[in-house]
């Protein structure tokens, strides 16, 4: 492998070099290539991963349970139920402990600063599986699909219609370090984190890319390659669910909003989708979409990932 990876957390894409990201793309190539022609491969036999569920999942445990049982490790679900977290015990005990029994550590939960501390303390690699600020897993296999159907990354057009969220965070992360146009466009006080935005544009300098803030739908996917969109009340924000449902009802991803954006755009979304809200049937299920390539590619990915760092 062009570049050692071994024993690296993975908490932000940022954090990540741009040969480190290629890397990840590449291997998941490989390994994705080794699975649909049935070939075994085991680089991680002997090895286990923790799996630390403090918001629950479908796509994560799913993806990751199944990705280390294919490169022959075990992979232990963790609940909250499971730790001593919810009695006191702090993160960085819990990360000193589990670095002793474990082989990696990912971890999906509400503070991101839970993650940052659990690699602090512990001496395993930790993933972050999601937090309330960045999910790069999810990006790092969005990178993968649309370089999968459009064979490059570097220049292309990434229109986000939605809330500023960790999902609007990461993908200006990726774009930003592999030279492609994001352009994240939500309503007025649902920005993106200025700081987030601060540093993907740093990162941006060096690579080529572009990131623009904006609130015009119309204007935001001309041109697009990509349009991206996600649920407009993440898990935490359920009371918010209504008043968000009034100042997200022009950001709707629809067919009107498609014949806007480019003659071969793609329609991405992270899932769970509500349905009928941020976008609607007729795109999701329609020829643009690579939404359920998307949800594969996150077991490719992240084989990938504990493949490279374990």
């Amino acid at each position: 492998m062009a570049v050692n990876m071994r024993g690296k957390d993975v908490i932000s894409i940022h954090d990540l070099t741009r040969e480190e990201v290629e890397q990840i793309l590449d291997t998941t190539h490989i390994l994705k290539m080794k699975h649909k022609l049935g070939e075994l491969y085991h680089p991680l036999k002997g090895k286990t991963l923790g799996m630390i569920f403090q918001k629950s999942s479908t796509r994560t445990r799913v993806s990751f349970e199944v990705g280390m049982y294919q490169l022959g490790g075990h992979a232990l679900f963790l609940s909250a139920n499971d730790l001593q977290l919810n009695r006191g015990e702090t993160i960085a005990d819990t990360a000193r402990n589990l670095s002793r029994y474990l082989d990696g550590i990912m971890i999906r939960t509400f503070s991101h600063q839970d993650v940052v501390d659990l690699a602090d303390y512990g001496s395993v690699p930790v993933i972050n599986g999601l937090t309330d600020l960045l999910h790069p897993c999810q990006v790092l296999s969005d990178l993968f699909s649309i370089r999968e159907k459009k064979q490059n990354l570097e220049g292309l057009k990434l229109a986000y219609i939605g809330d500023g969220n960790n999902m609007a965070h990461s993908l200006m992360f990726g774009g930003a370090k592999t030279g492609m146009q994001v352009v994240i466009c939500s309503p007025s006080g649902f920005e993106p984190d200025p700081e987030i935005t601060r540093l993907s544009r740093l990162d941006a300098t060096k690579t080529g890319a572009a990131i623009a803030i904006q609130s015009d739908p119309v204007e935001a996917v001309k041109d697009a390659d990509i349009i991206y969109t996600d649920v407009w009340a993440s898990m935490g924000q359920e009371e918010e669910h209504a008043q968000r449902l009034k100042s997200f009802s022009d950001y709707q991803v629809n067919a009107a909003l498609m014949e806007k954006a480019g003659e071969d755009v793609l329609v991405m979304h992270c899932l769970p989708a509500h349905r009928g809200e941020e976008i609607t049937d007729e795109v999701i299920d329609g020829p643009s979409s690579i939404v359920f390539d998307q949800a594969e590619n996150r077991l490719h990915v992240q084989k990938a990932i504990m493949a490279l760092i374990m």
